[in-house]
Order: structure tokens, then C-alpha cells, then sequence
């Protein structure tokens, strides 16, 4: 969604998380059948790719060595950055969300014109883009996982 007030535009948008591919969501439910409230009860799951590998030719499967010898550690880059655990963490999702958006900044071209301010903001990623002719836009991106989905 989208309003102004003054000279400030406000944009709300929600952002789909996808897993990468060898991973998926899902969602615990509480302990009478609800969906959960929390991040915190996103889980994270590593799926076999085994027989992806030999179809289209992926060369790793999280789960897998070769044929069906299991990893001991079931780590992932996903699982490491973005995870407490085995579970989505919103707050690094939101830190690393407002890192790789500070970083693209600096590498466009109008940088040096408007300024980029990260706001603090621990559940979602917000911020605020000013001009030198006082126009303002603060944007808020709230994330969200739909239920199944998966990296495959």
C-alpha cells in the first residue's frame, strides 16, 4: 500500500520469502492447530536433491555426499545468515535486508543526490530516501514465507 502525507510518500510492501533450492518452509503450528504468530516458528528444512541432481544437473544436495551417504553437518549459508537454529529469525533477516540495500545504494547512480537512511526497525526492513528538494519517500518491507513452499 501506498499513501502521502505533505511531502512524504509511505509505502508498505510485503516481500514473499523463497528458499533456495535443496531447502523449504514450514510452518508450525501451535499447539491448538494455528498458524504460527512468530517467525520464530518458521522452520527451515534441508530436502534431499539427489534426484534433481541427476535430472537438470545440480552438483550439491545438502542432505547427500554421494548416493545416499548422509552429511553429519547439515549447515547451510541460508541456515547460518538468516536463521537462529533451524528457524527463520526476522531480525537477521532484517539486518541483512538493509545491509544489501545500503550496499546496492552506494552503487547507483543518483546516490549522490538523494540520501538513503536506514530507520531501526527489528521486524521489518524500513527506510527513509530524501532529496535535496525536501520529497521524502519512507518505505517499509514486512516479510512473509507462504505456506509449502519450497526451493525445488
Amino acid at each position: 500500500s501506498w499513501s502521502i502525507f505533505e511531502n512524504r510518500i509511505f509505502y508498505q510492501l510485503l516481500v514473499f520469502l523463497r528458499p533456495p533450492p535443496g531447502h523449504s518452509f514450514v510452518l508450525e503450528r501451535d499447539t491448538v492447530g494455528q498458524h504460527p504468530e512468530r517467525s520464530s516458528d518458521i522452520r527451515v528444512v534441508l530436502e534431499c536433491t539427489c534426484s534433481m541432481r541427476r535430472l537438470l544437473g545440480y552438483s550439491l544436495c545438502f542432505v547427500h555426499r554421494r548416493g545416499d551417504e548422509l552429511l553429519q553437518d547439515h549447515s547451510s549459508l541460508l541456515l547460518e545468515t538468516l536463521c537462529t537454529g533451524s528457524y527463520l529469525n526476522i531480525e537477521q533477516i532484517s539486518t541483512w535486508v538493509q545491509n544489501l540495500l545500503f550496499s546496492a545504494w552506494l552503487r547507483l547512480p543518483q546516490w549522490p543526490r538523494r540520501r538513503l537512511t536506514l530507520l531501526p526497525c527489528s521486524r521489518s526492513c524500513k527506510f527513509l530516501v530524501s532529496s535535496p528538494f525536501k520529497a521524502q519517500s519512507c518505505t517499509e518491507m514486512f516479510f512473509a514465507v507462504q505456506e509449502g513452499s519450497t526451493g525445488s
